[in-house]
């Protein structure tokens, strides 16, 4: 333990060394174009394991001046030299474009919609593209892609996310190991992605439907209230209780009264119904709620401390409200 903790500073603070020196030679845009000033090759763990066995070859060669071990040790040599070139070119030109990002929960999948481009007419082979596992991504939720008979692609590459509000990607890791995988060549690319992250819903029970008390602005009238409301012809089958008898003595027609009452048939998603619950649950059951409100087609309004969203419903609404969810300040953040 003693160890890790002296040994974490000094990762982080190498970290944060890599981060700034990529923030200057790489700054962030939402279209970025490959090129030398971006691009890094470095052999992989089979070029390692083949100039091993070029050594091994040149060792056998020379203890056995055989001259046929000598020429198969400097061809694959030769070959080894060559292959940088091809892999960085196959790369290079590579051109991205940040298209457009989709909301997502906490604790799910954000999606990025990015196009990418060859910017050439050279064909373009085995380009991958995801979030490094240390920079925040799982290394697994990446997309991969030919660009060979076409000029340019449409791919989705997710991150996964944990808590709400406004969450900022980390740089996307660009590479390829064609034409052999014993180079690859890869680029760190910030594309201004920002994603807005709703609260995880969390179940909060029935919908709150005349839990809160509206302002009068919108209610259903309820006949048989205790309201009087007007007269109307009687009818027979009208109880007779209902009669108006005084006007029928005054020599007026027959007539029944009519009773009502308002109700306010609004539905509130209110905080103040959720006291005593810490912040982020309130917030997930308010979210809950309106994923409940919306798929039964209530019309509901939202009221949080210094917000107030009017009774509605459908696609708009319903990312109003989760976007004030989701924007709710972090307390004692």
């Amino acid at each position: 333990m003693a160890f890790f903790s002296t040994v974490q500073p000094l990762v982080n603070r190498w970290r944060d060394m890599t981060q700034r020196w990529l923030d200057r030679r790489a700054p962030a845009a939402r279209r970025v174009t490959l090129d030398h000033g971006r691009l890094f090759v470095l052999p992989t763990r089979a070029g390692l394991a083949f100039l091993l066995v070029i050594l091994l070859l040149w060792l056998l060669g020379t203890n056995y001046e055989n001259n046929l071990v000598f020429a198969l040790a400097f061809l694959l040599l030769s070959l080894f030299v060559l292959l940088p070139v091809h892999t960085f070119a196959n790369l290079s030109g590579v051109r991205l474009q940040l298209l457009e990002t989709q909301p997502a929960f906490a604790g799910d999948y954000a999606e990025a919609q990015l196009d990418i481009g060859r910017g050439d007419r050279r064909a373009r082979e085995r380009l991958r593209v995801f979030w490094p596992r240390d920079l925040g991504g799982d290394g697994e939720q990446g997309a991969e892609l030919d660009l060979i008979d076409r000029d340019s692609a449409g791919l989705t590459v997710s991150l996964p996310v944990l808590r709400r509000g406004r969450v900022r990607a980390p740089r996307l890791r660009v590479e390829s190991g064609f034409p052999l995988g014993l180079f690859c060549c890869w680029s760190l690319v910030d594309l201004d992605i920002e994603f807005l992250v709703y609260p995880q819903p969390k179940p909060a029970g029935p919908l709150p439907i005349g839990a809160v008390a509206g302002d009068g602005e919108s209610t259903q009238r309820i006949r048989g209230g205790d309201d009087f409301e007007a007269l109307k012809p009687y009818r027979p089958g009208d109880s007779l209780r209902h009669v108006a008898w005084k006007q029928y003595a005054g020599g007026r027609d027959l007539y029944s009264k009519s009773y009502d009452s308002g109700a306010d048939t609004r539905l509130w998603l209110d905080w103040d119904l959720l006291a005593g619950r810490d912040v982020e649950t309130r917030l997930g059951n308010l979210c809950d709620w309106a994923l409940q409100a919306e798929r039964a087609q209530y019309a509901y309004g939202l009221r949080l401390p210094g917000t107030t969203i009017e009774p509605a419903q459908g696609p708009a609404h319903q990312k109003r409200v989760l976007s004030a969810l989701a924007l709710f300040p972090v307390q004692g953040g």
